[in-house]
């Protein structure tokens, strides 16, 4: 596929904006949506022109492969506007290269990337009113492509939907939270799909996760299929572990999701003289970090919640409480990435990029 094509983007704009029915000062995560999506159609063997679409419903086919053999996948990104009104994205290009690492792992076809790039700096030029600009805020968007295809076979669709939706948002965690290291279930296995923003392996969390908020946590630490014996990930997020001043966060693999914000805490950890190391950490070295007390921090890493404090941990049904700090790598490092996405600061690392 020549992932070079240059589209030409069809707009249909909405009749009435519901943008006035918004409130932007009381903002939640994900429920909002704005006036307009983008969709494009993968059919015959190619992607189809993309559209620009009022936000609507999806009729499909019960047949449609999505619902029976579950090849979905999807990104998630934010936009974001400074105090000159610029609209602003941060690292754009690692979400089309990863929906594409994800829908190729999946039997799905690759999206090219004028069609990924250039719909979404239409679109986002389009409804550029709903990108919020009060504090915490920002505009999410959800990139996904599902199969439309349909039949009962159990074999890769032969056409797919390609659909960009945003949604003005809040904070997606307020406070820190408290998470249950897991001894039973698997986020994902070697050979699996865990490396792919796949939509099956959230839905495969869902349950665990429920079981441990029972027990009065927020979310769950998920450790390796086979012996349960290292950490891999918090909840849907990546996880840095902070024992005496050196930062430690598990390398990727078949499991572990690549994450964009992971990728950029640990260069500008590096860039702040962090110690940082990439390696497997084990439940074992956690504990007794935390019994000896050189535990310091722990906090999820993702782009809905850029970084999410951990207050402390429960394994074998003991709790162990991570230390109240000031001036934490959890803060500084969170700053760092936020002045750069709402241009507050140099980006020295070329991360920002500005819809024109």
């Amino acid at each position: 596929m020549n992932i070079e094509a240059n589209p030409t983007i069809k707009i249909e704009k909405i009749k009435n904006s519901k943008i006035n029915n918004i409130d932007f000062d009381n903002l939640s995560f994900g429920q909002d949506m704005t006036d307009h999506m983008l969709v494009c159609t993968y059919k015959n063997g190619a992607w189809q022109q993309p559209q620009i679409v009022p936000y609507q419903n999806i009729s499909l086919d019960p047949s449609s492969k999505i619902f029976h053999y579950g090849q979905s996948v999807f990104e998630g990104m934010k936009a974001y506007k400074d105090t000159n009104g610029q609209i602003l994205l941060f690292r754009p290009i690692e979400n089309q290269k990863r929906i594409n690492i994800s829908a190729k792992r999946l039997a799905m076809p690759e999206l090219p990337e004028s069609y990924f790039m250039e719909g979404l700096k239409a679109l986002l030029k389009l409804d550029s009113d709903w990108i919020p600009t009060q504090d915490n805020t920002s505009l999410y968007i959800r990139p996904f492509i599902f199969a439309s295809g349909n039949g009962f076979h159990a074999s890769p669709a032969d056409e797919y939907k390609f659909i960009i939706a945003c949604s003005p948002s809040g904070a997606y965690f307020s406070g820190k939270v408290k998470v249950l290291i897991e001894q039973k279930y698997s986020r994902s296995a070697n050979g699996g799909v865990g490396f792919a923003k796949a939509g099956g392996n959230y839905a495969g969390q869902f349950y665990p996760t429920q079981l441990a908020v029972e027990k009065g946590y927020q979310q769950v630490i998920w450790t390796d299929d086979h012996k349960h014996e290292y950490i891999e990930e918090a909840g849907a997020m990546n996880i840095f572990i902070r024992i005496g001043d050196t930062l430690i966060t598990g390398p990727t693999s078949d499991r572990i999701l690549d994450g964009i914000t992971r990728k950029s805490i640990i260069d500008i950890a590096k860039d702040e003289n962090i110690a940082v190391e990439v390696r497997k950490i084990t439940v074992s070295e956690l504990v007794e970090a935390a019994k000896n007390g050189s535990l310091k921090e722990m906090f999820g890493a993702g782009t809905a919640a850029v970084i999410s404090p951990i207050a402390g941990f429960g394994y074998q049904d003991k709790d162990y409480d991570l230390p109240e700090l000031e001036n934490t790598y959890a803060t500084r490092l969170k700053k760092r990435i936020t002045d750069i996405q709402y241009n507050r600061a140099e980006d020295k690392f070329g991360w920002r990029v500005v819809v024109k």
